[in-house]
């Protein structure tokens, strides 16, 4: 007997069409609120200080306030410099000074005091024997005066700190040629301390890091206008620099004059010239620096001219003034 199926199993269920199931959230359902187009707001905190200078007389008062003892302050700290009588700014005290000089004593004493030459050296015979005259002449005797020689050929440098602390590489006594060209590197650097250059530089570089961090604040919003006035500042200090070339290309010697470096080399003149020793051996000195300069640029190069035209226009001044 034939199998019989049912009739409603062989009939195919009505199907619908698949439809991807679609759901919509409103803004405040997503993570974090709504999506915000970000705007940008320039000069916003100008803006603010804006509104507090119309709106808050107290505000006005503080500003007032604050520029009159600003003024105050910059007038009540102006002063003649030394010999040139230039009119300057300087609020950083000798004391300051004093104890940065001894920070820095350490610091270079922990670096080379094994290679520093012993008192009864002839090269450190040689440098106290030019101070002892230069010091008397610089009005200086009031500072325990210390001489370091270091015994470092490859170093042709020389500075003096704050306080009296001198360091002279032994690599630069051959370029000095005695007792008048070493008293010309030292009549410079003393020079800086009579004036006091490092205290006019501390001052005039703490004016420029408060204006350079105000204009930051008001007009620059990625904050690199700050970095660059920096950067342009401590580029430029109170020195002359030169441009350091390749052996064999042409000299193209690129000098920065400034005041505080005029007034040193002017200065040191005067005290080589009281001391005793020869002021056109200076000239010699630079020469030789500019030739030694040729096969290794000398470290003092790197604050101090060599013999450019307005080294030598100098030098005519000083033989017309002091003929």
């Amino acid at each position: 007997m034939p199998l019989r199926i049912p009739r409603g199993l062989l009939t195919r269920p009505a199907t619908t069409p698949f439809l991807p199931r679609t759901t919509t959230r409103s803004a405040s359902q997503w993570p974090g609120g709504p999506y915000q187009r970000p705007r940008y707001q320039r000069f916003s905190n100008t803006q603010k200080l804006y509104n507090l200078w119309y709106t808050s007389p107290g505000f006005r008062y503080g500003i007032g306030a604050l520029g009159v003892g600003g003024g105050i302050f910059y007038y009540t700290n102006l002063e003649r410099v030394p010999v040139s009588g230039r009119l300057r700014f300087n609020c950083v005290p000798e004391s300051f000074l004093e104890k940065r000089g001894q920070d820095g004593f350490q610091m270079i004493m922990q670096e080379y005091g094994s290679k520093v030459l012993p008192p009864n050296h002839p090269n450190s015979r040689l440098v106290n024997r030019v101070l002892q005259r230069l010091v008397p002449a610089s009005g200086l005797d009031g500072l325990k005066w210390e001489v370091r020689v270091i015994d470092d050929p490859a170093q042709k440098n020389a500075f003096v700190l704050p306080g009296g602390k001198v360091f002279v590489f032994s690599g630069i006594l051959p370029i000095c040629g005695g007792d008048d060209g070493l008293a010309a590197v030292l009549g410079h650097e003393i020079a800086h301390q009579v004036a006091q250059h490092g205290g006019e530089k501390l001052s005039g570089l703490g004016i420029l890091v408060a204006l350079a961090a105000f204009a930051s604040y008001q007009f620059d919003v990625s904050g690199q206008l700050a970095y660059l006035m920096l950067d342009f500042i401590l580029s430029k200090p109170g020195s002359r620099k030169m441009e350091v070339r390749s052996p064999g290309k042409p000299s193209q010697p690129q000098v920065l004059i400034i005041r505080s470096q005029s007034e040193a080399d002017y200065i040191g003149l005067l005290m080589m010239a009281e001391a005793c020793y020869d002021p056109n051996a200076a000239v010699g000195l630079w020469q030789r620096m500019a030739k030694a300069e040729q096969y290794a640029p000398p470290q003092f190069l790197s604050t101090h001219p060599t013999v450019s035209s307005g080294l030598r226009t100098f030098f005519e001044r000083w033989n017309t003034e002091h003929a």
